[in-house]
């Protein structure tokens, strides 16, 4: 039986920066401050290690075959990992849902294949 970590995020934001394509997860406060994030990262370039990676609160999930592949349905997210992970309790798949709202949706629409791209299998868009 695979064990599944589950994670809910009320923002998603999608960004480039330099070589790097990011899809970032966050639950905040009332306030507006970050609670938690998961932020997934495509590296993009002729010098740098091409790949996605995942970062979770500061600790960075590396390897470019971290994950196997992610599926997409309406707010769900799933990573399905190649192996399970320390990290996220022994998880080898990661569910992340996310408020259902006009900029989460733009964002994800943005980023999704541009971060994810091939590691997109099954759900629907």
């Amino acid at each position: 039986m695979t064990m599944l970590a589950s994670r809910h995020y009320d923002t998603v934001a999608f960004d480039v920066r330099d070589d790097t394509s990011m899809l970032f997860f966050a639950r905040t406060t009332a306030s507006g401050d970050i609670e938690e994030y998961l932020l997934i990262m495509r590296a993009e370039g002729d010098d740098v290690d091409t790949g996605v990676y995942l970062e979770i609160n500061e600790q960075l999930l590396a390897g470019h075959d971290l994950m196997h592949e992610v599926r997409l349905t309406g707010n769900i997210v799933t990573l399905v990992l190649h192996e399970a992970s320390e990290a996220l309790g022994g998880a080898a798949e990661v569910v992340l849902t996310f408020d259902d709202s006009e900029e989460n949706r733009t964002s994800m629409e943005a980023g999704a294949f541009r971060v994810l791209g091939d590691l997109l299998a099954g759900g629907n868009a």
